[in-house]
């Protein structure tokens, strides 16, 4: 399947497993009877909580890595201002001969 994207969103599944959960707790006799016994339960809401917390680091996650993007998209345009300036100089400063050894590869 690959990447394809949840039908639902992780808000979405998170809210009901909390409706579940209180409905499943309001219910366990009855849910018990089918074999949802207070261990599974818990397990779903423990799930729940843990999916939260995943669900609140990757934003955290997200966040950084769209402010890393942006320093490094900076330092790069600074990277490629420089080179730029740099090879004008060699252009001006070496013959087209020697070009080469600065990675050069034009022919003026």
């Amino acid at each position: 399947m690959g990447n394809t994207k949840p039908t639902k969103s992780y808000a979405e599944t998170i809210s009901q497993a909390q409706v579940m959960a209180t409905g499943l707790n309001n219910q366990s006799a009855e849910v018990a009877k089918r074999g949802i016994d207070a261990d599974f339960i818990k397990k779903l809401e423990k799930t729940r909580t843990d999916a939260i917390t995943l669900n609140d680091e990757q934003e955290r996650l997200k966040a950084e890595l769209k402010s890393k993007t942006e320093t490094l998209d900076t330092k790069m345009k600074e990277l490629g201002a420089m080179l730029s300036e740099a090879k004008k100089i060699v252009k001006i400063a070496i013959p087209q001969s020697g070009w080469r050894e600065f990675g050069i590869e034009d022919k003026r």
